[in-house]
């Protein structure tokens, strides 16, 4: 048997995509729709009398989620590695789905006064634990899943799912805000998107009950019964690894966040787009985004990840400041479309590809926490406070200054792209390693 894989990936190839990835779609759902509804949803539970405290209050609940992103992708990278992909995957759903549920049914402070808002933050720690370990056991699980020719194609739906998780809660905003009253939504209709993201975590559960575990995860238990996986300790021999993720993250995550959760807020309040038109915009670029992903994790497997990586790199290090600062002037729907494509199309060369590179950077005993705990340290201290540094330097009156931080943020990646092993090629089994290095011996005799 090779790398190529087991029975299962011939048979069930689109099973194990959508099982793998669409958990994404539901985390990036409750995501949008926790940050969207906010404002219909901060005066039930918190005292009336000053609007902008109670988003406040609301928004530091938010900013829990990011500080549990690590602690999560430690804990369930751990627990991918040590129980299994399927495990960890099933498990992340839950957590989903529990925290979805706890903010659809939380009272409100009428009711039981500060009892709901510590509701609403027990929801936030599991919703964050859940997006820090979603992400790497759904990356593991997509790479190893798939045969080697197919891996940067299949782990592309990774984004995929994500960004549609995104236009699905937009366009549930959409329709809400035009089938019911501003009364209404304040009062019971910002439970309905929670409620739907509970039933689809539910979805995702029967779907992931019914994977088949890897097989580069089973030869490993099989082979190592009793051995140390998805340690720290393990993790730390493989150090240089772990800082190869944090580095290479760093660019993409800064660029990803600029033109996706950001770029509604830049169009209406830098450029002066009404806000249903920067809304539009975001919705038609996003969506363009999303059906990019697979053509370049395909085009991935046949000339390999770092081409893909170095271009995203130069062209975000180079593009980003005549780009921010077109999109400043633009007053066009059209125009500030075609800017914001620019850019989603650069920075496809990360993202359709982002995953699989960093499970391929890591044997299988450690594959899930490696991916897992470098890239939520990334997130939370590059993605998730790219949109505060956005808005500390408009403050300050520099807002071109944001431009040259992302701009600075690419290029350390870049240097990483620059230096690092093509990983394309790597073999994820022990059996297939091998078969590879037997090969390489052949060839060399030859």
């Amino acid at each position: 048997m090779s790398d190529t894989g087991s029975a299962q990936h011939p048979r069930t190839p689109w099973r194990a995509v959508l099982g793998g990835s669409i958990g994404n779609l539901v985390e990036w759902f409750d995501w949008f729709v926790y940050a969207s509804f906010a404002t219909y949803f901060a005066g039930s539970f918190f005292p009336k009398g000053n609007d902008t405290a109670q988003l406040l209050n609301t928004a530091g609940i938010f900013a829990v989620g990011f500080f549990m992103r690590p602690i999560g992708g430690w804990l369930l990278g751990r627990y991918a590695d040590r129980r299994g992909r399927k495990a960890a995957l099933t498990l992340t759903v839950t957590l989903m789905s529990a925290s979805a549920l706890l903010i659809a049914i939380a009272p409100t402070y009428d009711q039981v006064g500060y009892f709901g808002a510590f509701v609403l933050l027990v929801a936030r720690l599991l919703q964050g634990l859940s997006v820090g370990g979603e992400y790497a056991a759904s990356a593991t699980y997509l790479t190893e899943a798939s045969q080697p020719g197919r891996r940067g194609f299949v782990s592309s739906f990774q984004y995929v799912s994500m960004t549609l998780g995104q236009l699905i809660g937009l366009g549930l905003q959409i329709v809400l805000q035009h089938t019911m009253s501003d009364d209404a939504l304040h009062s019971y209709g910002w439970r309905i998107p929670f409620i739907v993201g509970a039933v689809g975590a539910a979805v995702v559960f029967w779907l992931r009950r019914n994977l088949l575990e890897t097989e580069a995860y089973t030869e490993e238990e099989g082979a190592d019964q009793g051995a140390e996986r998805g340690t720290l300790r393990q993790l730390l021999r493989h150090r240089k690894e772990a800082a190869l993720v944090i580095a290479l993250t760093m660019g993409g995550t800064v660029a990803y966040y600029t033109y996706t959760t950001y770029l509604t807020k830049y169009l209406s309040n830098t450029a002066g787009l009404s806000k249903n038109d920067a809304s539009l915009v975001s919705f038609c670029a996003l969506f363009l985004f999303m059906l990019l992903q697979p053509v370049a994790g395909s085009l991935s497997d046949r000339i390999g990840r770092r081409p893909l990586l170095i271009t995203f790199g130069i062209g975000s290090m180079l593009g980003t400041v005549p780009i921010m600062t077109a999109l400043s002037h633009t007053d066009t729907f059209l125009g500030a479309l075609l800017l914001s494509l620019a850019a989603l199309v650069i920075i496809t060369g990360y993202t359709s590809i982002n995953a699989v590179v960093k499970a391929e950077l890591f044997p299988t005993h450690v594959r899930a926490l490696g991916v897992a705990l470098p890239y939520a340290l990334a997130n939370a201290l590059f993605g998730g406070t790219a949109e505060y540094v956005a808005l500390w330097f408009k403050n300050a009156g520099a807002e071109s200054g944001f431009y040259w931080y992302v701009s600075g943020c690419a290029a350390v990646s870049l240097v990483v792209y620059l230096t690092m092993r093509e990983t394309r090629d790597t073999a994820l089994t022990r059996e297939a390693a091998g078969e590879h290095a037997a090969e390489g011996l052949r060839k060399s005799a030859v």
